[in-house]
């Protein structure tokens, strides 16, 4: 059982807090969306207020193990300080003699920011020797990134094994609760609406949802896929020849539990992905050769809508179409206005779904917008995250205040 922050007693300890800040920045190196940073500040300031030591380890951009100035935590320190109103001190590694001694020097209420964890191969190959080095830093140890916790990593699964006592944050407590709301004890209809590129990403996802969901919409261009398997011609789109068999078995499956399976069948086309192209709407059994489908259309968006209308429980995990490229937005800008006006309970997975749902202006109208694109995929498919196993396996999680 994975215990929580405030399950933990960490005043005057020192506390490594694994978070994900894994932030935008531009080419002046300044963040420009500061959203995981702020994620985080509840389990923050209440580990500050409680007298933690705290130590902060994020990873930064993908440096592959090399040191890259441009994916310094530098700039995340100086946010983060404002942020919390007092110095967060910036440390020069995340392991090693000096940020050791760091580490003991903290003061409680004090935070030190460890630099860049991916600056070190070994964390991504969870390096035991490693490991030990930042399990060396602490007394106590948190997980609140959720968005890594599907990653076997130093950081993530290796300082657990070797901490006496360690929990979930915040953050990893919203993820957690919200996800079993939906997946252990919905309120029927339940509907899972999935989108994105390829069938193969979410293959594990829609067999493990098929047996508990009442309703299953299927868009974007993983949708091409299943329309090939009826027997329709979808022109230039992407798409996955390979996988047209297990969609026909997928359709079988769904008809023979008596599941609402709910595909295209309007599309908007064009002969290429480019802002202000020309474009126009057909039905699916009219896909010009030459053309792509980009977007589901305007009868589409209408069948899924009243399918979200009637839920109570809804799942979302990818967009209905090429959303960052205007005009082919429409669709999932009206699916995530669906949403957040259903009255259900709404769980947002993936970025590029939250980041649709954020253009919409539904954030605040959705339940919850996980953090975390890859990690909720592996929760979907039903598989256990190696950061949630790692807190239950944990020496201290079962011990108490």
């Amino acid at each position: 059982m994975i215990r929580f922050i405030d399950e933990l007693e960490f005043n005057g300890k020192r506390l490594f807090l694994r978070v994900d800040f894994n932030v935008p920045l531009d080419e002046k190196l300044e963040i420009t969306d500061d959203n995981r940073i702020r994620a985080a500040l509840p389990t923050i300031t209440y580990a500050l207020d409680k007298g933690a030591r705290l130590i902060v380890a994020s990873h930064l951009g993908r440096p592959k193990g090399k040191r890259v100035p441009e994916f310094s935590l530098a700039p995340v320190a100086r946010r983060l300080s404002l942020l919390v109103g007092r110095q967060v001190t910036m440390a020069p590694d995340c392991v090693g003699p000096e940020v050791e001694q760091m580490a003991d020097g903290l003061e409680p209420g004090q935070v030190l920011m460890l630099e860049n964890l991916r600056f070190h191969r070994e964390e991504t190959d969870n390096d035991p020797q490693f490991a030990s080095a930042l399990s060396v830093l602490c007394d106590v140890y948190v997980n609140d990134a959720f968005a890594v916790s599907h990653r076997a990593h130093a950081s993530v699964v290796g300082v657990p094994e070797r901490v006496d006592a360690c929990g979930a944050g915040f953050l990893m407590k919203n993820e957690i609760t919200y996800f079993e709301k939906a997946m252990k004890e919905p309120e029927r209809p339940f509907l899972a609406i999935l989108g994105g590129a390829k069938v193969s990403s979410k293959l594990g996802a829609i067999e493990n949802i098929l047996r508990r969901v009442d309703g299953l919409v299927i868009g974007g261009a993983m949708a091409n896929t299943f329309l090939l398997a009826m027997g329709y011609s979808v022109g230039r789109s992407m798409l996955e020849e390979d996988l047209v068999d297990t969609a026909k078995e997928i359709m079988k499956r769904a008809e023979a539990s008596g599941t609402g399976l709910y595909l295209p069948v309007d599309a908007v086309v064009a002969e290429s992905l480019r802002p202000g192209v020309s474009c126009r709407e057909v039905s699916v059994d009219e896909i010009p050769e030459d053309a792509m489908i980009l977007d589901i259309g305007p009868r589409t968006t209408d069948i899924f809508v009243q399918e979200i209308k009637k839920a109570r429980t809804i799942v979302w995990n990818g967009p209905m179409g090429a959303f960052e490229t205007e005009p082919f937005d429409k669709g999932t800008v009206e699916i995530a206005r669906a949403v957040g006006s259903s009255g259900a309970l709404s769980i947002i997975g993936g970025g590029d779904t939250g980041a649709a749902v954020k253009k919409a202006g539904e954030s605040d109208n959705v339940s919850y917008i996980s953090t975390g694109g890859g990690a909720f995929l592996t929760l979907l498919e039903g598989k256990e995250l190696p950061g949630f196993k790692a807190l239950e396996k944990c020496g201290g999680s079962q011990g108490g205040n």
